[in-house]
């Protein structure tokens, strides 16, 4: 059973659709940490061209989705509600395995460090307990 479905989480995030790339949060440590899901289909938007004969979802898009868990970890802080979290920077990023349709992508980031609105996140996404990529994302609320 989720936590937070799809209403919810645009509750705490400003993203929507087509760019909202998780379907639930799992887990939830409101500052601290948010473990999302995400059901790879066939039908998602990117694999009309990425690529038509052998579907891989982008790799950006699975960096994106670790940062869109990672907003609503950091974003349901009752101190940031409302706020946006931004990118500052990928560092360490890794991709040791394609997410293809039919995979259920798990997505989690903790916040490892922060200082007022602008803090790291260790991230890893993974396929049937097999890590897809592993990243370290910097965000800042404004």
């Amino acid at each position: 059973m989720s936590l937070l479905g799809t209403k919810e989480i645009m509750e705490i995030i400003p993203h929507r659709q087509p760019f909202l790339l998780l379907d639930t949060i799992e887990e939830l440590e409101p500052g601290k940490r948010a473990v999302g899901k995400k059901c790879v289909t066939y039908n998602e938007p990117f694999f009309a061209g990425h690529f038509p004969k052998e579907p891989v979802m982008p790799g950006v898009l699975i960096v994106e989705a670790l940062a869109q868990a990672g907003a609503v970890a950091i974003l349901s802080n009752p101190e940031f509600q409302g706020r946006t979290a931004y990118f500052g920077a990928i560092n360490n990023a890794r991709f040791k395995q394609k997410v293809v349709p039919g995979d259920v992508l798990m997505l989690e980031l903790e916040i490892i460090k922060q200082k007022g609105p602008v803090g790291v996140g260790k991230a890893t996404a993974t396929v049937n307990g097999k890590t897809a990529v592993t990243a370290e994302l910097t965000f800042a609320i404004s």
